[in-house]
């Protein structure tokens, strides 16, 4: 079992999902823009003396807020029926793969529960991503619509967060082995009916996880210091070196914001991702 496999297996409901997914997204990164232009008309109305009408970008943007709150609405409602389903069936799967290469108890229900991140994943994750995805890109091309030097500034991330991928990916993978090796060997310990075994089994679990954490905590210090300078030269050259209107300013900061905000998800996503690469090595290897 991989992702892949089960986007194969599913993907008639994982279509749906992601489909509402894009649509919610879209029409959310879109309304910084619409609402600036609505603040501009706004303010045009009441410092001109010609009739200027605010009534069209501001139905615009009510529009794309509905879409948005509708669809996102609609897609909390269908996601556990899609996703509980597939977990129902992968689970049944593991158990049945189990029961005929004679896998132990212990084995067996560890296996079952680790299989449910790949339902997490596609429930919770993939949407991440694809959010995390529109937000970072459109919130470049739409900064490079104002100022292309804004855009470019943003840009300047990506070298240096490969680089931090690239460490974090390594270490944590290896982690992650670890704390999955020990998740199989939960029933053997409470299986001894020994407080002190269920409290090394945890203790040595905790430290793993505490390594983890570790290294999510240097990825995220190191992104936000590379995003503080970035917040930094995007505000001189908007303020600054441009003249822009406020319903721009306005647009421009939560462009801003918002590429900074997704950029920080990022850590969490690869740490995510890392799991359940050495999940879908572990059940390929006992071929469950």
């Amino acid at each position: 079992m991989n992702l892949f496999e089960l986007f194969r297996r599913f993907r008639t409901g994982i279509v749906v999902a992601t489909l509402l997914v894009i649509i919610e997204n879209v029409a959310w990164i879109a309304e910084p823009a619409l609402f600036g232009n609505v603040i501009d008309a706004l303010i045009e109305k009441a410092t001109s003396e010609t009739a200027v009408s605010y009534l069209l970008p501001l139905l615009i943007w009510i529009g794309t807020f509905l879409v948005n709150s509708g669809v996102g609405a609609l897609r909390r409602s269908l996601d556990p029926k899609i996703f509980l389903r597939m977990f129902i069936e992968i689970a049944t799967d593991v158990a049945r793969s189990a029961k005929e290469k004679g896998h132990s108890v212990s084995k067996t229900a560890a296996r079952a529960e680790l299989s449910r991140e790949f339902i997490t994943f596609a429930e919770y994750r993939v949407p991440d991503i694809i959010e995390q995805l529109i937000s970072i890109g459109g919130a470049v091309v739409a900064l490079l619509f104002f100022d292309w030097r804004i855009a470019c500034s943003c840009l300047f991330i990506v070298l240096p967060l490969l680089l931090i991928s690239r460490i974090y990916n390594k270490r944590v993978l290896a982690l992650q082995k670890d704390l999955h090796d020990n998740r199989e060997e939960a029933y053997d310990a409470f299986s001894t009916k020994d407080p002190e075994k269920v409290r090394e089994y945890y203790s040595a679990q905790s430290r793993v996880e505490q390594r983890i954490a570790n290294w999510g905590a240097f990825n995220f210090g190191a992104m936000r210091i590379i995003l503080l300078l970035i917040f930094l030269v995007v505000l001189y050259i908007a303020i600054d070196l441009d003249d822009f209107s406020t319903g721009n300013i306005y647009s421009i900061v939560a462009y801003l914001w918002t590429f900074v905000t997704s950029s920080e998800y990022l850590p969490e996503l690869m740490e995510s991702w890392t799991s359940l690469k050495d999940i879908s090595d572990r059940l390929a290897t006992e071929n469950v």
